[in-house]
C-alpha cells in the first residue's frame, strides 16, 4: 500500500490505537480542547503524522464547546426491553442536564443507520447511545469515524465501541438450571430469531446449562418474539410426550407456548413447567403466573447514561456486568408435582452492575 492509500485509510480509531489512547483523547488533541496531557498530546500528535492523518469532515463536526446534548438510536421493533431501556436512558440523561435527541429505526441497514449517525453529529451531539437488537446494527457503526464517543446497549462484544450490556447468558443459566433443580430432563427452547444477540445468548446460556448436567440440547425452535410465533411452535411441542419443560426466550412467546398446550390439554406446570425471559408487567397476570427471568431495564438505561459520562470524562473504567433475577412463580413446579412451586426470586450474583467495555 502507498502512502498516499496508508493516509487515506487511516481512521481516529487508527490514530488511538497507535497512541494508546482513547479516540476521544485524539478528538481532544484535533479541536485543541484543554485537559490532555503534554505528554499525551505529544503521543497523538506523533501518532497524527506517522499516519498521515486528515480529519473527515464528521470528525471536525466535534465542536469546542459543551452542547449538553446526547443522541440516541434505537433499533428493531418497539419491544418492551428495548422501549424501556430508552425511556429511562433519557430520564437519566435529564436527571444530568442533558438534552437526548432520538432516533427510532425497524429496519437497520448500514447506510441508513451511518446516515442517521453522521445526522446526529451534525446536531453536534456530545455522544450517541445505540441500543442495538441485531449485531448488523453493531457492525455498521464499527470503525465510521464520527469524531464522538458511541455506547452500544449490546449484549454481544463487537467492535471497538464501547458497550453496557445485561448478562443474557448468565440469565438464561438461571432459567434453566432452576428447571433442573425441580427434577425436568428434557428442557426443550423456543429461541428468538437467528439474527438477534439477546436470543443468541439465550441459546447459549441454555444449552451451556444442560450441557453441564450432561443432558441433551434439542434443536431449539426458532421464534420471532411475537405471542403468534410462541403459539405456533408450543403446538409442536404439545405433541411432543418427552418433554417436560420449555425455556422461552421472551415473556410474550411464553404466552403463545402456554396457550397452545392449554388447548392440546397439557396443563402448565402439571404436565410441562413454562419459564420465560424479561418479566414484562402482564407476566405474573398469566394464566399461570409466569416464571421468568426479570432484567432490570431502569438500571440498564441508567448505566448507559453512566457509560456516555464515562467516556466524555475520557475515563475507561466502565460498570461491570448486570445479572438479571430469576423470579418463580406458578408456571413451574417439580417433575410429576401437579402443584405450582411457591411464588420467590433468586439470583446468583444480584446487585452487580452493568458492563460498558472498548
Amino acid at each position: 500500500m502507498s502512502d498516499d492509500e496508508k493516509a487515506r485509510a487511516a481512521t481516529i480509531f487508527d490514530v488511538a490505537r497507535l497512541a494508546g489512547v482513547s479516540h476521544q483523547t485524539v478528538s481532544r488533541v484535533l479541536n485543541d480542547l484543554p485537559n490532555v496531557r503534554p505528554a499525551t498530546r505529544a503521543r497523538v500528535e506523533q501518532a497524527i503524522k506517522q499516519l498521515r492523518y486528515v480529519p473527515s469532515p464528521a470528525a471536525r463536526a466535534l465542536v469546542t464547546r459543551r452542547t449538553r446534548t446526547l443522541g440516541l438510536i434505537v433499533t428493531g421493533a418497539p419491544d418492551y426491553g428495548p422501549s424501556s431501556t430508552a425511556l429511562h436512558f433519557n430520564e437519566a440523561a435529564r436527571d444530568a442536564r442533558y438534552s437526548v435527541i432520538t432516533a427510532s429505526m425497524l429496519e437497520t441497514d448500514a447506510a441508513s443507520l451511518r446516515s442517521t449517525a453522521e445526522l446526529l453529529v451534525r446536531q453536534n451531539v456530545e455522544a450517541i447511545v445505540l441500543i442495538a437488537a441485531q449485531r448488523a446494527a453493531l457492525d455498521a457503526l464499527d470503525g465510521i469515524e464520527l469524531g464522538v464517543p458511541v455506547v452500544a446497549v449490546a449484549s454481544e462484544d463487537r467492535g471497538s465501541m464501547h458497550r453496557v450490556w445485561l448478562d443474557q447468558y448468565a440469565g438464561a443459566r438461571l432459567a434453566v438450571g432452576h428447571l433442573i433443580e425441580l427434577g425436568h430432563r428434557e428442557i426443550r427452547h423456543v429461541s428468538g430469531p437467528t439474527n438477534a444477540m439477546d436470543g443468541a445468548e439465550r441459546v447459549r446460556g441454555w444449552a451451556a446449562e444442560l450441557g453441564e448436567h450432561g443432558l441433551p440440547a434439542r434443536e431449539p425452535l426458532v421464534g420471532d418474539w411475537s405471542p403468534g410465533s410462541g403459539y405456533v411452535h408450543g403446538r409442536t411441542l404439545a405433541e411432543d410426550r418427552e418433554m417436560t419443560a420449555v425455556f422461552v426466550s421472551n415473556d410474550q412467546m411464553a404466552l403463545g407456548v402456554i396457550h397452545a398446550l392449554a388447548e392440546a390439554g397439557r396443563s402448565v406446570p402439571g404436565d410441562v413447567s413454562v419459564v420465560g425471559f424479561d418479566d414484562i408487567p402482564e407476566a405474573e397476570f398469566f394464566a399461570p403466573p409466569l416464571t421468568t427471568v426479570r432484567q432490570d431495564f431502569v438500571e440498564l438505561g441508567r448505566d448507559a447514561m453512566a457509560g456516555v459520562l464515562a467516556v466524555l470524562g475520557d475515563d475507561d473504567r466502565m460498570p461491570a456486568p448486570r445479572v438479571p433475577d430469576l423470579i418463580v412463580r406458578a408456571s413451574t413446579a417439580p417433575l410429576g408435582d401437579a402443584a405450582p412451586s411457591a411464588p420467590s426470586s433468586a439470583s446468583s450474583k444480584s446487585g452487580s452492575r452493568a458492563a460498558v467495555s472498548s
